[in-house]
């Protein structure tokens, strides 16, 4: 088993609640998930919610919906940081207590004033230090009526290294970074410190999240360091770019990962897509989640960022609607069929899937293909139909026409109809099929006529052509 100290694997997911899940989330998310499932191990749910001003209820719901959709379901949580502030305090104390963490009493614009002196110099801007304690070292006198921050003792030398699960080895020299704010003056903490203190209390031993992340990674390790607390292992995977190779935006995916269930993709086709952005088994592109979880060990996952193709992603989804149960099918796009005025109950729903299935991409253009038999035929264009309805073809509509009101009602016997209407009035078979299409649903292209004729029904196609025929 992967292990950090042989504990047993534990990850996390942990989202900010300030707007919807989008899908670079979601892949982070699949990745977490499916690395504990492999080892065997705990996917943990974490809100992060300090952020009041702008986390809201709407946006936890929305996040909890997307992972539920997914089906990424975690073996804890979720947990809320807003309900563990009183943890935070305590190690903030503890940290305080054993020389790790100081109070600084520097106001921001003092801090500017520092970052700005330190720009003129070519130095890179940061905090100078001045309230960090020191052997031998005189800190000035405490300003009246100034609360302190707090901020963590950053060692002066050295550097910080970690083997990236993603990106090997990385390396970044402790005097890159400053003294970071651990607690703000009102005694809320801080997100590199709360982070710290919930992946450290919740034991998690492996953090797979965006590479937005990896500047975070050298703090977050100094200050676990500090508390004695075993290192989990860190990936940070790059980011999902646009079609056009430029960050992910709204205009090309960069939505709510519910807006694509509306937009009628299956949960597996997300899941199967968002698995091969960034990772691969050889070169499977369409695999299960079982097949996923076998194999997804940490191996194999890009260095490099993947790009959004939404092309790829109907290709996936048509694979799975082919594969999908009818029924579940059929359910799924009952209200859909509904919301465009149409009656799901007039044909047998799941035959008329089976029918046109093999050339839909998503559930909207399924519920559209069907349309054609349960709703009101279309009105043909004028155009078509003087084109197609010729005289001889009128001949052959009307001996059809008396004939199907006798015949057996199945494709078969609709199919050898058919041929041998076309061989006694020596049409082709378009002479014949485009000028029932129109006048029985109003359009000219349609699955195979026989089944189209047997779907619909001997009363409605009787109704139909005797109006058209008028």
């Amino acid at each position: 088993m992967n292990t950090t100290n042989d504990r047993r694997v534990r990850t996390r997911f942990a989202p900010s609640p300030t707007g919807y899940l989008h899908l670079g989330g979601a892949r982070t998310a699949l990745f977490s998930w499916a690395y504990a499932r492999h080892f065997g191990g705990d996917f943990v749910l974490r809100i992060e919610d300090t952020d009041v001003e702008r986390s809201s209820e709407d946006a936890v719901q929305a996040i909890l919906d997307s992972m539920n959709w997914l089906g990424l379901d975690a073996d804890e949580g979720p947990y809320y940081q807003m309900q563990n502030m009183a943890r935070y305090r305590e190690v903030v104390q503890e940290l305080l207590a054993s020389g790790h963490a100081y109070y600084c009493y520097s106001s921001p614009e003092e801090v500017d004033q520092m970052r700005e002196k330190a720009r003129q110099l070519g130095l890179k801007p940061r905090y100078d230090g001045t309230w960090r304690p020191e052997p031998g070292k005189t800190l000035p006198a405490i300003p009246e009526n100034r609360q302190p921050v707090v901020r963590f003792k950053t060692p002066l030398d050295g550097v910080t290294s970690w083997n990236d699960l993603v990106k090997g080895t990385i390396s970044i020299a402790n005097s890159e970074l400053d003294d970071l704010i651990i607690a703000r003056p009102d005694g809320t903490p801080t997100y590199n410190f709360c982070v710290v203190v919930d992946d450290w209390d919740s034991g998690i031993t492996h953090v797979i999240r965006g590479d937005d992340h990896v500047n975070n990674t050298p703090r977050q390790i100094n200050i676990l360091k500090a508390l004695g607390a075993t290192l989990p292992v860190y990936g940070h995977v790059p980011m999902i770019l646009g079609p056009d190779g430029e960050k992910l935006s709204k205009r090309h995916g960069a939505v709510s990962v519910t807006e694509y269930d509306d937009d009628g993709y299956l949960p597996e086709a997300m899941v199967n897509y968002l698995a091969r952005l960034g990772w691969s088994h050889g070169d499977e592109e369409i695999f299960s989640r079982e097949q996923m979880i076998s194999w997804f060990d940490g191996k194999n996952l890009s260095r490099s960022a993947s790009q959004w193709d939404p092309q790829k992603l109907n290709w996936v989804n048509a694979h799975y609607i082919r594969q999908a149960d009818l029924t579940r099918l059929a359910k799924a796009i009952e209200p859909r069929l509904r919301a465009l005025g149409a009656d799901p109950e007039r044909v047998s729903l799941v035959d008329a899937i089976a029918l046109v299935r093999d050339r839909a991409h998503t559930l909207v253009e399924l519920a559209d293909a069907c349309l054609l038999f349960c709703a009101d035929p279309a009105t043909p264009d004028p155009a078509l139909i003087e084109k197609h309805i010729t005289d001889p073809a009128r001949v052959a509509l009307a001996d059809f026409l008396a004939r199907a009101k006798e015949c057996a009602w199945d494709r078969k016997t609709l199919s050898a109809l058919i041929k041998e209407l076309l061989s006694a009035h020596e049409l082709k078979m378009p002479q014949l099929a485009i000028p029932l299409r129109l006048l029985i649903v109003g359009t000219p292209q349609t699955p195979a006529i026989d089944a189209v004729l047997e779907l619909l029904g001997r009363e409605r196609v009787v109704e139909r052509l005797e109006l058209g025929l008028k």
